[in-house]
């Protein structure tokens, strides 16, 4: 049973805490290139609830261990299901909790070799993406008889525009880290030395982490609604009429102007919206 202190165990991951602000995941199957079977699914899934609970975090970074960053779900264990004729689950919000995760914090990818299917299905719905140069990235579901439908297709549209999610989709090809740093996906390409991607998104996570935490929850808050509406003014509307208010009650909006009008650092505290 997890506390508000002791993260909920998680199968084929470590947990760790670079800061006691900043929850790190790292992926631990590197002889399956990371791939994620359905029970530690699940486990990563209740990691990002509690993560989301917890009022002392405001960050998460998944990276993985070894070649891959994440290949997906375990397709032996989709093979075994479908000869038992059992059907692979898709209900929100997906593979790890994240291809459909609509949470209250923010969520970086420090994507550190082989992304591929689920694995870059996740990656596309991460508030922030850092790649190793040697990264590559692919949605070859069209060549094992299936479809990206975890929730990337809409979502990578959005980001890329239409004929380059279809080059992806349709193709399955291999795609690198700098193409889609050209094309939108990724925040930044960092080099390939064991760790630099991960410190990359750490450094960004202790950056974010050094505002408001009110300020950052409905900042981010406000990107779901332009993310999710069709019209910008509703999500505006929106935000305002279920957000505002409750930022100005709290502690930290008052500190952030008070500090500023002092001249001196905030002293935020954990947010309680």
């Amino acid at each position: 049973m997890a506390s508000e202190a002791t993260p909920p165990p998680a199968r084929n991951c470590i947990i760790s805490f670079p800061t006691k602000q900043i929850l790190l995941l790292t992926l631990t199957r590197p002889k399956q290139f990371n791939c994620i079977d359905l029970a530690t699914s699940r486990d990563i899934q209740h990691l990002w609830d509690w993560f989301d609970q917890n009022p002392s975090l405001l960050v998460g970074i998944i990276t993985g261990h070894g070649r891959a960053f994440c290949t997906g779900a375990d397709l032996q264990e989709w093979n075994r299901l479908n000869e038992s004729g059992q059907v692979s689950p898709m209900d929100a919000p997906g593979l790890a909790g994240l291809p459909r995760r609509r949470g209250r914090k923010p969520i970086i990818a420090a994507v550190n070799g082989i992304c591929m299917g689920g694995g870059c299905e996740m990656v596309v719905n991460c508030d922030m993406v850092f790649a190793a140069r040697k990264a590559v990235f692919a949605l070859p579901e069209v060549k094992r008889g299936i479809a990206a439908v975890a929730g990337s297709l809409p979502r990578l549209t959005r980001i890329i525009g239409k004929q380059r999610a279809v080059e992806m989709a349709l193709t399955g090809r291999n795609v690198s880290a700098e193409e889609l740093y050209n094309w939108g996906l990724v925040n930044r390409v960092v080099g390939d030395e064991e760790g630099d991607v991960k410190q990359a998104a750490i450094e960004a996570a202790k950056e974010i982490c050094k505002n408001s935490p009110d300020g950052v929850l409905v900042s981010k808050e406000g990107i779901n609604l332009g993310w999710e509406k069709s019209d910008v003014e509703d999500g505006s509307s929106i935000l305002i009429e279920n957000w505002y208010g409750r930022l100005r009650a709290g502690g930290n909006f008052r500190e952030g102007i008070k500090a500023f009008a002092e001249k001196r650092d905030p002293q935020w505290v954990p947010s309680k919206l």
